[in-house]
């Protein structure tokens, strides 16, 4: 059964129990809520919650751990001999996964009999030729040994389902029962509930610590997957990126780390001052009229999708660059796609991170401390300067942080704008590339997924994840150093 029709059915028995629950503590206080400890409610949501907790929970374990246990088992009862040099057993089982996906595929679109699909006899160039007209992705003939994994690997996630199935609902059920059996007037059931809300928030709490967590763990295992099959020092060492699928690749990931720095840092001129300065005439200077309209209308940039910027880069900002810079101007422009061209349109997206955020911070700081100021005798300008932005600097910081980790991260501007170039240079009307826009090229495709063209995306992420990182220490480190002078 799927699990989507699974989780509809452990709800709609979640939603029996709270009507059954409710109805059978109204009864046994003979109809008069006034002589239950609780609300009917609460004793309706109290079996509501034991008919939904424990299932979802064993259907998230399961969802987990099936797939870790079935492939250790697959991966153990493979053949000695089978991982060949230059490989390893997670590309082999890579292989078997895409093969048990194609099968499953097959059988779902009737171009494959479900006898054909678990028969331990079938021919091999029968079998793969099945698959390929069934649209799944065969870049060679399976092997035998591959076909007999694959189906163990389908015959063993088959019967994990169906035993999932059963004990999820049979969870399901049971507490239900358990519910109903609780639904006496004596009981404590708000109690219950408020318990068990509390546990669902701190769960939901919980969820980022444990996401940030999980993508950090898939990135390493990932990362490490690769440097076992790709050198490392071959991938901080290199100048130059040209992924090759005939197996002499050159990884290095300097040409790509120097375009995204480098747009970054174009983009980041261009929406640093801008943002500020607008930040600091909405919050200072412009009357409430403006500022009901200017604001609002600033931070529509930031709604604007990304595609579509990356769409003005390509027909408006490119070819009006190279009207001046190109061939017919002063020279330097070979085309619209450049660093020049992506850095502009990534500025003008970034502007609303900066002024929306930094106003807000502008705006919460005290009015004493501009009345003191002008107390002084000090000017407005003057108190912008030496009062407001020292105060409110922190702040402005973690704009800007958030602004840079906004500009690295960008993928479809750079895609359409900047090109597709991995190269060092100065010339900021060169085509160049970023780490995010190869991450994407290179899970893009038909390649193995285990492969080290498809494992360097990892790499890349963790590369950008470390540097994201720095720039969050290096931002703390500064703003603390700024606390200790001012407070």
């Amino acid at each position: 059964m799927p699990v989507f029709w699974l989780v509809m059915i452990v709800l709609a028995i979640a939603i029996g129990g709270y009507i059954l629950g409710r109805g059978r503590a109204l009864a046994g206080a003979g109809g008069d809520s006034r002589h239950l400890h609780s609300l009917p409610n609460y004793y309706g949501s109290n079996v509501a919650i034991k008919a939904v907790a424990p299932a979802f929970l064993l259907m998230i374990v399961w969802l987990i751990a099936q797939p870790i246990f079935v492939s250790s088992q697959v991966a153990g009862d493979l053949p000695d001999g089978i991982v060949a040099d230059g490989s390893s057993m997670s590309l082999v089982m890579a292989e078997v996964r895409r093969t048990a996906e194609g099968i499953n595929a097959a059988v779902a679109s009737g171009a494959m009999s479900p006898e054909m699909a678990s028969s331990g006899r079938a021919d091999i160039s029968d079998f793969t030729t099945q698959l390929q007209d069934a649209g799944q992705i065969v870049t060679a003939t399976i092997t035998q040994p591959i076909l007999n994994a694959a189906q163990s690997y389908r015959a063993m996630n088959a019967t994990g389902n169906l035993l999932m199935t059963g004990l999820v609902l049979l969870l399901a059920l049971g507490g239900t029962i358990w519910g109903l059996r609780e639904s006496y007037p004596e009981f404590r059931a708000r109690n219950v509930v408020e318990a068990s809300v509390r546990a669902l928030l701190i769960a939901a709490a919980s969820i980022a610590i444990l996401t940030t967590i999980g993508i950090v763990l898939s990135l390493i295992f990932n990362t490490i997957e690769f440097f076992r099959i790709y050198p490392a020092s071959d991938f901080f060492g290199s100048m130059t990126w040209s992924p090759s699928f005939q197996g002499n690749s050159q990884l290095g990931i300097w040409p790509l780390l120097w375009g995204t720095l480098y747009i970054s840092i174009i983009a980041l001129l261009v929406a640093v001052p801008i943002g500020l300065f607008a930040a600091i005439y909405l919050s200072e200077y412009a009357s409430k009229n403006v500022r009901a309209f200017a604001k609002p209308a600033i931070e529509v940039l930031a709604g604007i999708p990304t595609i579509v910027y990356g769409l003005f880069a390509l027909l408006t900002v490119g070819p009006l660059l190279m009207g001046v810079f190109g061939n017919d101007g002063l020279g330097w422009m070979q085309s619209g796609t450049a660093v020049m061209t992506a850095g502009l349109v990534m500025g003008i997206m970034l502007i609303p991170f900066v002024s929306s955020l930094s106003d807000d911070i502008i705006n919460a700081v005290p009015q004493a401390m501009r009345d003191g100021s002008y107390g002084l005798g000090a000017t407005k300008s003057e108190t912008i300067r030496q009062v407001v932005l020292p105060a409110a600097l922190p702040g402005i910081v973690g704009a800007i942080l958030l602004a840079a980790s906004r500009a690295i991260g960008e993928t479809m501007i750079v895609v359409l704008g900047a090109g597709a170039a991995a190269r060092l240079s100065l010339n900021p009307f060169d085509a160049m590339t970023t780490v995010t826009a190869k991450i994407v090229s290179q899970l893009t495709g038909d390649s193995d997924f285990a492969s080290p063209e498809a494992l360097v995306a990892f790499a890349l992420g963790m590369t950008l994840f470390i540097i994201t990182l720095g720039l969050n220490v290096f931002a703390l480190y500064i703003v603390r150093k700024y606390r200790e002078q001012y407070e």
